[in-house]
């Protein structure tokens, strides 16, 4: 089993930056994946940024293109999200994910953290 927490959440201007991060811990060799994924308030949990254990492929929502950068640290695993040029928008709760060897989807979730961010 793993383990996640979210962590940089915040409030912030239109137009600033954010960095949230998590640490994954338990049966961390098991993970093959790992993404951000944000809810809205009255909308559906949606795929924000994905990336592999190997950190070669980076896939992004269209509305964060450009905009929103995923990397992993599989030294201390975590996997960060940093985000500039925030909207309003991008406002939600940011959940951070992993997909687990023998899983097609990810499996494992993390507790949410807030991003506000103000017009």
């Amino acid at each position: 089993q793993v383990q996640l927490v979210e962590s940089g959440g915040g409030l912030v201007q239109a137009g600033g930056s954010l960095r949230l991060s998590c640490a994954a811990s338990g049966r961390t060799a098991n993970i093959y994946a790992m993404a951000w994924f944000r809810q809205a308030p009255g909308n559906e949990r949606d795929s924000v940024a994905a990336i592999t254990r190997s950190g070669s492929n980076g896939n992004y929502a269209d509305s964060v293109k450009g905009r929103f950068t995923i990397s992993i640290d599989n030294a201390k695993n975590t996997v960060s999200l940093q985000m500039n040029n925030l909207k309003s928008e991008d406002t939600g709760v940011y959940y951070c994910a992993a997909a687990e060897i023998g899983s097609s989807t990810y499996n494992s979730w993390g507790q949410g953290t807030q991003v506000t961010i103000s017009s």
